[in-house]
């Protein structure tokens, strides 16, 4: 035996298939018997249907002794291959009342199925087994997780279907060559690196997977750069005159790799390091340490939550792939300055604030439901990705709902754009609404063209013009323009939008349960009743028996309207916040009595400390006056509270 000699390899055609080629992915190895003058595909060795392995491995072809490999040659001159009506067909359809036989080429060019398992068993493309055709969720084309080329999700012959990740889909020949290259102990699914499920599988859709190792695995020095450590100086500032890459043992030019990623260093000098210092940490390791206290916070119920809670979406470990440096930090900074020993409050107080302001910034529109909106100063200042960061650490750390977002902003969002339809409530701009109420009302043809005519450069400008065949065509007009002013006209803010709201993995959170999170985004929090508050306020030391009445009274009456104070007002003064989070309060708001002249508020701590009086009057009267009272001053000061960062004048671009 002589493995790959060129000259007979080339001139020698397979002695089952009568094919020159030498295709390993498709045929498998050729080899070439010098002795006995003659060459094999191993996949046509393989599927042969009246020939056995008889002989060890090193024997004869593969283990196929000589003899029966002339045996099957014969076998096979004397029938002929149903797909070419050539002689020499060596491969049956393994169904019994199935007569086909034919060339593995001819198979593969009819589609059929080889199994490269047990019994080696090969079945004709009447016969050939299938995958299961799921219901097709799927609106458009998918990638193949291979090649990421699209293609269309229905199992086929060329297309299969991963049976552990019902999203994977790939090319039969993109399978069969990662096969082949990752062999029997490193093929597995792309997606969930499941390798049994897939691999049984795989090998009954006819995909063969050598048993050998991976082609990466065989090449010589293939993991050298891993026996490298990292001997360089990667701090801003670098004093060593000899240069970042300079590095001398057991003296200050001595380079230390950071101790939690071993991928950064610096020299002991250039960080104040002592030899026997062994926890420095690079800049981005100390940013993700930093940030993980906040992404381990305990968690809260969450008022109104379905099925999956807002709560367990928010709080459960993020993504590491996601960007999350220093947007906490600054977070943390920005806290700090604003509701700081200046101004004492909590921390729902001042993002309850910041989502007040947020809403009513110049980056979105619309009265109720909002979209994004146009500014050139908003996105030169990026402030479209600050909106969605602030957004997106509100809700983490305990923030209210936003509850402003219009449906189409939510599914963009949730869905992609190309999945949302924009409609007239949408369009915050009254001519361009009153364009597409034009366009909608026409009632004939010569009045929509008078119409067109009439917008004919706002039309060429938004890439909406279209030859107009008949009346109904209004209709996809009005829906192009729908779609360009609310979603194509800010896709740059929204992509910004995107990114900030990617902090702390929120927006991978909101794709993922788009159900839960609808209600937190689009809709207000219902109004408060006198019971849930009641529920929510727990009692942390024994109230005096007639401050409970009143204070259970008082709730009844500002139910019933014989108060001016409201629920909301209440909560305000206890938490700063006039709903329930989504993330629930932390801590839990509470009750206590002290003898004082008027209730005092912990917002700190969510703590409402009741005045203990003689009379429901008193009582009453007091409780008024104080929530009253302060909450008008709140409101005062609230201009000093919130963020300048975003008073930019509203310059939307317009054509008109």
């Amino acid at each position: 035996m002589n493995d790959n000699k060129p000259d007979n390899s080339q001139s020698l055609a397979c002695v089952f298939c009568r094919k020159n080629d030498d295709c390993p992915n498709k045929y498998g190895e050729k080899k070439t018997c010098e002795k006995w003058n003659f060459s094999v595909h191993y996949y046509c060795l393989l599927m042969s249907s009246g020939i056995w392995q008889r002989g060890k491995e090193e024997e004869g072809v593969y283990g196929f002794l000589i003899e029966d490999i002339q045996k099957e040659v014969n076998r096979a001159s004397k029938l002929k291959c149903t797909v070419c009506k050539k002689n020499g067909a060596s491969i049956g359809c393994v169904v019994p009342q199935c007569k086909r036989s034919y060339h593995l080429p001819c198979g593969l060019q009819k589609e059929c199925i080889f199994q490269f398992t047990d019994n080696f068993a090969s079945f004709c493309w009447k016969h050939r087994p299938v995958q299961a055709i799921t219901s097709n969720k799927y609106s458009g084309s998918l990638p193949c997780t291979i090649c990421l080329e699209f293609v269309e999700p229905i199992p086929t012959y060329n297309i299969l279907q991963s049976p552990c990740c019902k999203n994977a889909w790939f090319h039969r020949d993109c399978l069969q060559v990662q096969a082949i290259n990752a062999g029997v102990f490193f093929f597995r699914c792309t997606l969930c690196n499941n390798t049994d499920i897939f691999q049984k599988e795989m090998l009954r859709m006819g995909i063969h997977i050598p048993e050998k190792d991976a082609s990466w695995e065989l090449e010589e020095n293939a993991y050298q750069e891993l026996l490298q450590s990292h001997n360089r100086c990667d701090v801003r500032r670098c004093h060593c005159k000899k240069g970042r890459d300079y590095n001398e043992p057991n003296s200050k030019w001595e380079v230390k790799r950071c101790q939690c990623c071993g991928s950064s260093g610096t020299h002991l000098a250039c960080s104040s390091l002592q030899a026997s210092e062994q926890n420095w940490e690079c800049l981005d390791c100390r940013r993700i340490t930093y940030t993980s206290d906040f992404q381990k916070a305990p968690k809260h119920p969450l008022a109104n939550s379905t099925n999956v809670t807002v709560t367990d979406c928010l709080l459960e470990e993020s993504s590491p792939k996601l960007p999350r440096q220093s947007t906490v930090a600054q977070h943390k900074e920005l806290l700090s300055d604003e509701v700081g020993s200046n101004h004492p409050g909590s921390k729902q107080e001042f993002l309850s604030h910041l989502m007040h302001h947020l809403e009513n910034s110049p980056v979105f529109e619309g009265s109720l439901a909002k979209n994004l909106s146009l500014n050139s100063q908003a996105v030169k200042e990026n402030l479209y990705y600050e909106v969605g960061k602030m957004l997106a650490i509100s809700l983490v750390n305990g923030g209210p709902s936003p509850g402003f977002f219009s449906e189409t902003l939510f599914n963009c969002l949730a869905y992609g754009p190309e999945n949302a339809l924009p409609s007239l409530d949408d369009v915050s701009d009254l001519d361009v609404a009153q364009i597409i109420i034009k366009i909608d009302t026409a009632a004939d043809f010569n009045i929509l063209k008078s119409v067109i005519n009439e917008y004919y450069n706002y039309l060429e400008y938004s890439g909406c013009l279209r030859l107009m065949s008949s009346l109904n065509d209004k209709y996809m007009l009005v829906k192009d323009i729908l779609f360009y002013h609310v979603i194509k006209r800010v896709k740059a803010p929204f992509e910004s939008f995107k990114q900030g709201l990617k902090t702390l993995g929120v927006l991978e959170k909101i794709q993922t349960y788009p159900e839960a999170f609808y209600n937190i985004l689009c809709r207000k929090p219902e109004s408060l009743s006198a019971k849930n508050l009641s529920d929510l306020f727990t009692i942390h030391t024994l109230l005096d028996a007639q401050t409970l009445r009143f204070w259970n009274s008082y709730l009844k009456a500002i139910e019933d309207g014989k108060s001016a104070t409201t629920v909301e007002d209440i909560l305000i003064f206890a938490t700063g916040c006039s709903s329930i989070p989504p993330t629930g309060f932390k801590p839990a708001p509470s009750v206590e009595c002290l003898h004082v002249d008027f209730p005092v508020a912990n917002k700190c701590k969510n703590c409402l400390v009741l005045p203990v009086t003689n009379t429901y009057e008193e009582f009453q009267e007091n409780m008024d006056f104080a929530i009253r009272d302060t909450i008008r001053l709140e409101n005062e000061e609230r201009s000093h509270l919130l963020p300048r960062t975003l008073n930019v004048s509203s310059n939307e671009e317009r054509l008109f």
